[in-house]
């Protein structure tokens, strides 16, 4: 195995392999396979093709590049972690006895707060998108239960119980039980009686019965954004509003974690820093007021 990763070409994409045999998701498969192949395009420009013969000079001078073309010290930071993911890889694989990337350190840069919408906000995109029975469902079970954009557009009419919703297992994301409450639960019943008759067992589909597809929410949910004169907004701050909403009624950070699909209590964990805030000069609304 070790003879056949010396050549970087060919240890990229045994790479890309190893993160398809490890289940991780299709995005980070893609991401990580493209910053490795911008990263091997720069060191064949320096005629560097063997994966012992990498140094962490060179890995710096790619660093500072990176930082020259303009990309965010987020951006470079997230590049960073797919090249040294790729070189530990490397590394138990026998292919290199040093790990040039372990002395590489991730800009420094501040994680903004979660866009949390107000009260006067979500209430406007509730009455903007009211009359479309298919988004205002899709909108109430984000701002309501907290699930994902992907899963909304995944979820099958077996997933849909009378209180609960069942989100199937996904890539590297294992399955979880949501409960449902009453104005969710209505507003998907509204629109599944008026659901267009299809073969298809996809919940959420087009008026030719074909499967609403996950850029096709995002691109309506955003027009009712705009229609509902809300700013800066995107789709994934409903499920922001629904975690922040959640912690400041109380609930546990350790059971929304399990509701939410966190893999780590330190993703839900750091919405708790926010709360002491208002949000957008807006004084703040208990969880039973969404």
């Amino acid at each position: 195995m070790a003879d056949e990763l010396n050549l970087l070409a060919s240890a990229q994409k045994s790479f890309v392999d190893y993160l398809r045999s490890q289940k991780r998701s299709i995005s980070t498969i893609l991401a990580y396979g493209k910053d490795i192949d911008q990263l091997v395009e720069f060191l064949e420009a320096k005629k560097i093709t063997q994966t012992s013969t990498v140094e962490s000079q060179y890995l710096e001078e790619f660093k500072e590049g990176l930082s020259k073309k303009g990309y965010t010290l987020k951006s470079i930071s997230r590049k960073l972690n797919s090249l040294k993911t790729f070189f530990k890889f490397l590394k138990s694989q026998g292919a290199i006895e040093n790990d040039p990337a372990s002395s590489i350190t991730h800009p420094k840069y501040e994680i903004g707060a979660p866009r949390i919408l107000s009260k006067m906000e979500y209430r406007a995109l509730r009455d903007a998108c009211r009359k479309d029975v298919r988004v205002a469902a899709i909108v109430e079970l984000m701002l309501q239960t907290g699930i994902r954009i992907g899963e909304v557009a995944r979820l099958e009419l077996e997933d849909v119980k009378n209180d609960e919703i069942f989100i199937q297992a996904y890539q590297s994301q294992p399955a979880r039980t949501i409960p449902v409450n009453k104005p969710a639960k209505e507003a998907l019943d509204r629109y599944l009686e008026e659901r267009q008759p299809t073969k298809t067992k996809i919940v959420f589909v087009t008026k030719t019965g074909r499967p609403f597809l996950t850029r096709n929410i995002r691109a309506a949910i955003d027009r009712y954004f705009k229609i509902a004169g809300i700013k800066k907004a995107r789709v994934n701050d409903l499920r922001n509003t629904w975690l922040a909403h959640h912690l400041e009624a109380g609930t546990s950070p350790v059971f929304l974690a399990k509701i939410a699909g966190h893999k780590r209590l330190t993703t839900t964990e750091r919405y708790l820093a926010f709360l002491t805030e208002k949000t957008g000069g807006n004084q703040k609304v208990r969880l039973e007021e969404l």
